[in-house]
């Protein structure tokens, strides 16, 4: 059962179908959480109070009980319109789907990357399909987004009855950059964070030591700060806490900083209600920046995720 099933899944990640067809119930990584110390994440004040419901955002500005700061989380919402989100994903149904694990299907845009042997090439990758050019466009319009350059987009589809989820994980830090960026359509949900104390040497964590931060703990874009990205962004305090970030229907995520390095990001099963795709969005690292050690391959790139084609020709017999 460690080999890819029909439905995409393999090892631990699974999903309703192959856990209740292929005989994957008992491979399943099983998540326990304490909603007792959980905290729900307020956009609007910027701080996490304590729950668990998702909707004890929408509290704001009467919270009650006790709240803690979260720094590193920027969320927009009503960042497209009901318009732009029917045109969208509308787009995004005429491109085929790729099965990927967990319950989920994508559609990816970007380099091919091993992150195991730190290799990218350009591969296939000739840019982004048309209908998604006003997104980028309008990152232009955030400050915390000041100096983004896309280089990979993906739409992940996440079903629920597919039992669709992402277990705990932290995006891997030897590509891509500080800013995660998310745009999520559709329906609500919540990303759960943990504190991640494991080794360095996963996610390519340690390469976060090797390069200085992009934004400043303030939310400031900056690239003058003498600290690493990895000590900059250390948690303040040592706490026993789950922070959920609510993601709003329309809404823009961007987490950076302490969320980025030190909390693993999950969405679980139960926060899928309905039908949701999210647009997910990354950067490169220093390295393949201008005067980075990889500039070069990071040059053709960047060159490449400057253009869009129009996906009706490319995809013409599946439209």
């Amino acid at each position: 059962m460690t080999i890819p099933r029909p439905c995409g899944c393999k090892g631990c990640r699974t999903c309703l179908v192959c856990e209740t067809e292929y005989g994957a119930e008992n491979l399943k990584l099983q998540l326990e959480f304490d909603k007792n110390v959980g905290y729900v994440y307020c956009p609007f004040c910027n701080k996490a109070w304590r729950g668990w419901d998702m909707n004890k955002y929408k509290e704001h500005p009467n919270h009650d009980g006790d709240s803690i700061d979260y720094p590193g989380v920027y969320i927009q919402t009503d960042f497209i319109s009901e318009e732009e989100e029917r045109l969208l994903m509308k787009n995004i149904d005429d491109v085929p789907w790729d099965i990927s694990q967990s319950g989920r299907r994508k559609q990816n845009y970007g380099p091919k990357t091993n992150f195991k042997k730190k290799k990218v090439v350009a591969g296939n990758f000739d840019g982004f399909p048309e209908f998604s050019r006003f997104l980028q466009q309008r990152f232009e319009s955030v400050d915390l987004l000041k100096g983004y350059e896309v280089i990979e987009q993906c739409s992940l589809e996440y079903d629920p009855s597919k039992g669709a989820s992402i277990d705990p994980h932290i995006d891997d830090c030897w590509i891509w950059g500080e800013r995660i960026v998310t745009v999520n359509c559709l329906s609500d949900t919540v990303l759960t964070m943990t504190r991640y104390k494991g080794d360095v040497n996963k996610y390519n964590l340690a390469c976060a030591e090797q390069y200085h931060p992009v934004v400043s703990n303030e939310g400031i874009v900056t690239n003058g700060i003498e600290e690493t990205a990895l000590e900059s962004s250390r948690p303040a305090r040592d706490i026993n806490v789950i922070v959920r970030i609510p993601m709003p229907r329309r809404s823009l995520l961007v987490i950076y900083g302490e969320p980025r390095y030190h909390w693993e990001h999950c969405v679980i099963r139960e926060d899928i209600n309905s039908r949701r795709v999210c647009l997910a969005y990354r950067e490169f690292t220093p390295p393949y920046l201008l005067h980075g050690q990889h500039v070069d391959i990071g040059d053709d790139i960047r060159q490449k995720a400057k253009l869009f084609w129009n996906h009706k020709d490319r995809f013409a017999s599946s439209v």
